[in-house]
């Protein structure tokens, strides 16, 4: 199939890969890759697609049925019908012992240099990233696969020619957390029975496949493997892992709750939903995250059709606005009553190498971050680069001395009366013309990364994934939508097409200024440009911005193409 077309099953298509009934492959054909690709790895992945595509697909179609239901002036609430499973005294099963201590957690995609610096590095926790700091072109993900198992058996090794050096793991490495695709992205590359497979069991049963028995001998003391859980909007969706995680145990023949798995709290709907995820996965459950710069998108995104619920700039949406803390604080209280791990949220500085006291003071924003997390009871952190990671581990020890975590010690009864209007209280501060600039400048630069096949950015000191690009796009969306007053410039100008152009025009000019011609000009910058504007100034928004970007990075490949 040719780069821009939308990926349709391709009927005279031949598999190259030894293949079960009813398994098409599609992507290019690798040596490599056919160690993965292997033909007991790919049944097991068609028949967790044919046992649960109708579940999937309910719970998708509930989502759509639950954001017509916002768009027509409904809110998100607690469910009265799920009352009894807030109200009631239970616990999840005991943390196992190798995931007891996540004080900090690094992320990032599944190359290798960054699979063997990032199990490296001095984190507890190294959460291999298949989802938003990965472009999910067919390259990426099973070369991502390889390099998991590979790094599982002790294999794994890395030559940069450019600095001549060897990459080698050490011999005490952090723990491995393998975070899938959400439900609603496809595998275009992989067809079963016809239609694309669900990315998330892609990634979830290879990976499962291959290295649950490496995993629990090596890592688990006798659990896992361990996982991290995207984009749930409600507990039915929970529901469906926990049912897939039972069927893998039982088909490895390992005992049930073996496999452990943390879920980000990253939707606006969800937070209403913490206990009931929680009780679904009762006996796979080791907690819930703060996925913040999601759920500042999902914010708006839930309220896109409310004008009365518009957000400041981006950069005004932290952690102290009444809406967050209390997210933040219900969540620590809901999983330390359940007896699980409340995680906190990313740092997602990187050092400035050449400017020292820029350096300080970004690392001083960090360890007051850290500092208001610990103490308000989070168990552990995650941190973008491996440079920050002293600096949060010294900030969670100083508080928690030699504690593995604080779910037994800080309860956060005092968060128990946090209500509906808490949690969706309309955040203060301004909206201004830099406020659009910088949502496009960064918006167009990451789209133009992804659609090169990188997911994981480093724009003006941040390192961005696909939730910043996110909340660039739908906030532009809105404010165009509503016409809104940019109330912090003094000006009272209002923004509409005509100065959404310009800003458009004049971002990009100063984009080719920082990279240089030559990177603009090889660079997907045009392309990138062009969808971003249109998303941005389409007459109903899109759910996810990855979802039409995708289309332009699947490749299909027939035999003949993969053999020349």
């Amino acid at each position: 199939m040719d780069q821009g077309t939308h990926p349709t099953p391709a009927a005279a298509t031949e598999s190259y890969y030894d293949v079960p009934d009813g398994v098409d492959i599609l992507g290019r054909y690798d040596e490599e890759f056919a160690k993965i690709l292997t033909k007991d790895a790919l049944k097991f992945v068609a028949d967790l697609q044919r046992e649960f595509r109708s579940d999937i697909k309910y719970a998708l179609e509930r989502r759509k049925e639950a954001k017509k239901r916002y768009n027509e002036g409904a809110l998100p609430g607690f469910d009265p019908a799920t009352s009894h499973i807030r109200e009631e005294e239970w616990v999840c099963a005991p943390v196992p012992p190798a995931a007891a201590d996540r004080k900090v957690e690094i992320t990032g995609p599944v190359d290798r240099k960054m699979v063997i610096n990032a199990l490296n590095s001095e984190a507890k926790v190294f959460m291999a990233d298949f989802e938003d700091a990965l472009s999910p072109s067919w390259e990426n993900l099973i070369s991502g696969q390889v390099n998991l198992k590979d790094a599982l058996d002790g294999t794994i090794s890395f030559h940069d020619k450019v600095r001549n050096r060897v990459y080698k793991l050490n011999q005490q490495t952090a723990k491995l957390f393998v975070r899938p695709r959400g439900w609603h992205l496809p595998e275009a590359h992989i067809l079963i029975d016809g239609e694309p497979a669900a990315g998330c069991l892609v990634d979830f049963g290879f990976y499962f496949y291959h290295n649950h028995s490496a995993f629990r001998r090596t890592q688990g003391a006798g659990f896992g493997p361990f996982f991290y859980l995207p984009k749930m909007e409600h507990s039915r969706e929970a529901k469906i892992w926990n049912s897939v995680f039972e069927k893998a145990e039982n088909v490895a023949g390992i005992e049930r709750g073996s496999i452990r798995a943390t879920v980000l709290i990253e939707t606006l709907p969800a937070v209403f939903q913490m206990n009931e995820i929680l009780y679904e996965l009762k006996e796979h459950s080791v907690g819930l995250n703060c996925g913040r710069w999601d759920y500042i998108f999902s914010y708006v995104k839930t309220f896109q059709a409310h004008p009365d619920r518009l957000l400041p700039d981006r950069v005004q949406v932290g952690m102290t606005q009444h809406f967050m803390k209390s997210y933040s604080d219900l969540l620590i209280r809901t999983c330390h009553r359940r007896g699980v791990h409340a995680m906190g949220g990313m740092a997602a500085q990187i050092p400035i190498k050449d400017d020292p006291v820029a350096n300080e003071a970004a690392l001083e924003l960090v360890r007051k971050d850290k500092l208001r997390e610990v103490q308000a009871g989070h168990d552990g952190t995650w941190a973008a680069h491996p440079g920050l990671i002293p600096a949060c581990m010294e900030v969670f020890n100083n508080i928690m001395s030699n504690a593995a975590n604080q779910i037994e010690t800080v309860k956060r009864e005092d968060a128990a009366h946090i209500t509906e209007q808490d949690l969706l209280q309309i955040p203060v501060g301004v909206r201004t013309e830099e406020g659009l600039r910088l949502n496009t400048r960064v918006g167009i630069q990451y789209l133009a990364a992804w659609l090169s096949g990188s997911g994981c950015v480093p724009l003006y000191n941040l390192m961005e994934d696909a939730a910043t690009a996110e909340i660039s796009r739908v906030q532009n969306w809105q404010w165009l939508k509503y016409e809104v007053e940019l109330n912090g410039d003094g000006l009272g100008e209002k923004v509409k097409k005509e100065l959404f152009d310009r800003v458009v025009e004049e971002e990009m000019g100063r984009i080719e200024k920082e990279v240089g011609t030559e990177k603009f000009e090889k660079g997907k910058y045009k392309e990138a440009c062009k969808m971003f504007a249109r998303q941005c100034t389409s007459p109903t928004l899109d759910d996810f911005l990855t979802l039409e970007a995708y289309n332009y990075i699947v490749l299909h490949h027939t035999k003949a193409k993969a053999l020349n």
